[in-house]
């Protein structure tokens, strides 16, 4: 049996999926696929605890990066936007580190550095450069008899846009800070 759930996460927001993912395999349902933006598709399956971990490549990984994450008993299952999904049984864990992807606290703060180059400063290019001119042109009525529409449009535009940006920037400087030694 399979489902679709509809969930919405930000580029800051990995860790959080990280746990929600692990409460849907414990609750028997195990994720096979997800498609942009929002949609998960899970799998019917016996309730287990299993740890999910995303990390961020952005087409960057390796067959011996993912060959490294398999020898720790890392299952390698799905990318999606530069993000790369894991996971592995809880009880494989012999020790506490093993539920994690990273070795060290230097390898998250970097992993969050790289989104906020690779992601979060793209994000507010395309807000200063196409989303606030857009505005102010269907505000000056610049759009013709489309200007209402352009405006609502870019108007809500700017509001997603200004929320994802504030909101990735302090959760990503939140998590660097977290894991800074």
């Amino acid at each position: 049996m399979r489902k679709i759930k509809i969930r919405f996460y930000t580029i800051a927001d990995y860790e959080d999926e990280e746990l929600w993912l692990r409460r849907q395999h414990q609750n028997g349902w195990k994720l096979v696929k997800m498609t942009s933006p929002c949609f998960y598709t899970f799998e019917s399956c016996e309730p287990e605890d299993v740890v999910y971990r995303l990390d961020y490549k952005n087409g960057e990984q390796t067959e011996e990066y993912l060959q490294m994450l398999r020898d720790f008993g890392w299952e390698y299952f799905f990318h999606l936007f530069g993000w790369l999904y894991f996971r592995k049984p809880a009880s494989a864990a012999k020790t506490e580190g093993e539920e994690e992807l990273f070795s060290d606290n230097a390898s998250r703060v970097e992993m969050a550095e790289h989104v906020t180059r690779t992601r979060l400063i793209p994000l507010m290019v395309i807000f200063l450069c196409c989303v606030i001119p857009n505005l102010i042109n269907a505000m000056n009525g610049v759009m013709g008899r489309l200007s209402t529409f352009f405006g609502f449009f870019f108007g809500v535009m700017f509001g997603i846009y200004l929320y994802m940006i504030i909101h990735s920037g302090i959760k990503l400087n939140r998590i660097r800070a977290k894991y800074k030694d």
